[in-house]
């Protein structure tokens, strides 16, 4: 039986040796393998699964004990071997494969570790997964076969040629280049070596330990090593990545960072000149500023539920072009296939940047400015954190307030809004507030205490 905590809403993720071994992953993967067949086409009587892995210390003997289990369990294993998260989505595209496992712990501490899983070309979460815990836990679910084959093929020149195949070949932009010792490293050494401009790469060897920082570019301490090498270089932008390389973080050369509905805006006006009328999407907690310019510019602003599954389901559904979340999920449809990676939207901004004529810091400069919150994040127990967002919902409803509920709620409130939701991978509430001026926010701010207060939940001081 696997460790129930394992289990989330978008991917599997555990503590190495305690909730998460290579038992539990053999079991996960012989699991994987009767859904796949199941469930997708067959591909001369057996589905093909696509296996990476990160550079996490523990992800060998996982990968080792995943590539058993899918075989066992009757499916084809290509073995693509160690890189980023988005690599291993470009095989299972490339390779026309019915399902891919990577072997991630993505931004999590080093002793975490786990899985992100594609069935077909589209993401698989929510009670997929619970499907595959259930069935991990019953052999009986899991029934015995021929072995698959297993084999191995280097993708590494592959999939940087495709990201290089989009570049602009007139780039003139300085950059600085953050890998944070994760598994894109590698990736992005070689990317880069093919790249017009001038280029400084930090922390490019990949190492589970992480020397340098943690690989997270959504905190700003993560960032310091970056904003120095921009600043001491001269450099017209720099770009960080996450663990497992499916988040961009970015600095201008004035040592800003521009968050995720900021680097939508800027993607969004040059996806929107090929695909005037287009919808964009994001997620609820991105600012209405990106919103708005959407719509100024023409297109169709969507505002959609977060994580990384929901928003690419999304957008097969629409037809976007582009979608993005706060936390450094890009994805493009246009001219690429439709998932989040974060090596390809780095490209696409600095196509974009150069493509405008203007400084990073002039397209920062253009957007209307707020002020904000940080993400801010309340205890509240699994069982009652649903609820007190269906009570939250109630008493805004008796007072008639411009409420979108697609995910939680986000009020609209003269001069800015605010968000309360439930975190779909922890036992938390998340809140964010915006406005136009520092007065406007603090009315903000305590709107949201007044209406959550009378549900139990004690807030401090925000």
């Amino acid at each position: 039986m696997v460790h129930p905590s394992i289990l989330r809403a978008y991917d599997i993720r555990g503590v190495v040796g305690d909730t998460l071994n290579p038992r539990d992953v053999a079991a996960l993967g012989r699991a994987f393998a009767a859904i796949v067949r199941r469930d997708t086409p067959k591909r001369d009587g057996r589905p093909l699964v696509i296996v990476g892995y990160d550079g996490r210390l523990s992800s060998p003997d996982l990968e080792s004990a995943l590539v058993e289990g899918l075989s066992t369990g009757g499916a084809d294993v290509l073995r693509i071997g160690l890189g980023p998260t988005p690599m291993l989505y470009y095989a299972v595209h490339a390779f026309d494969a019915q399902g891919g496992i990577m072997v991630t712990g993505s931004h999590n501490p080093p002793d975490y570790n786990g899985m992100k899983l594609m069935l077909g070309k589209g993401p698989f979460h929510g009670d997929q997964i619970l499907e595959l815990g259930r069935m991990a836990g019953d052999a009986a679910e899991v029934p015995d076969d021929a072995p698959g084959t297993i084999s191995e093929r280097p993708l590494v020149r592959s999939y940087v040629d495709r990201l290089a195949r989009d570049l602009l070949p007139d780039l003139s932009l300085k950059v600085a280049w953050d890998a944070g010792n994760g598994a894109a490293g590698e990736i992005l050494s070689q990317l880069v070596a093919q790249m017009p401009g001038e280029h400084t790469v930090l922390f490019a060897d990949i190492d589970g330990t992480f020397p340098n920082h943690h690989p997270d570019p959504t905190v700003v301490e993560n960032l310091a090593d970056l904003r120095a090498a921009v600043a001491e270089g001269g450099c017209d932008l720099g770009i960080a990545f996450d663990g497992d390389g499916d988040r961009i973080g970015v600095i201008d050369g004035e040592g800003h960072i521009l968050w995720g509905d900021q680097l939508m805006a800027i993607l969004s006006a040059d996806v929107l000149q090929r695909h005037p009328g287009a919808t964009i999407i994001a997620d609820v907690k991105a600012s209405q500023v990106l919103f708005d310019e959407i719509a100024r510019l023409g297109g169709e602003p969507l505002m959609w539920r977060t994580g990384h599954s929901l928003i690419k389901q999304k957008m097969k559904e629409v037809g976007s072009p582009l979608a993005g979340e706060m936390s450094g999920h890009i994805f493009f449809a246009d001219g690429y296939y439709g998932f989040d990676d974060a090596l390809y939207a780095a490209v696409r901004l600095l196509n974009a940047v150069q493509r405008s004529g203007k400084s990073i810091v002039e397209l920062r400069k253009a957007l209307p400015a707020t002020v904000n919150t940080p993400e801010m994040r309340f205890d509240c127990d699994d069982t009652r954190k649903f609820d007190v967002i269906e009570e939250v919902r109630e008493r805004l409803k008796s007072r008639h307030a411009d409420v979108n509920d697609v995910d939680g709620v986000r009020v609209a409130i003269d001069g800015g809004w605010w968000l309360l939701r439930a975190s779909n991978t922890q036992p938390v509430l998340v809140a964010r507030c915006e406005a136009g001026d520092d007065a406007t926010l603090e009315k903000i701010k305590a709107d949201l205490v007044a209406t959550v207060t009378p549900s139990g939940i004690s807030l401090p001081k925000l």
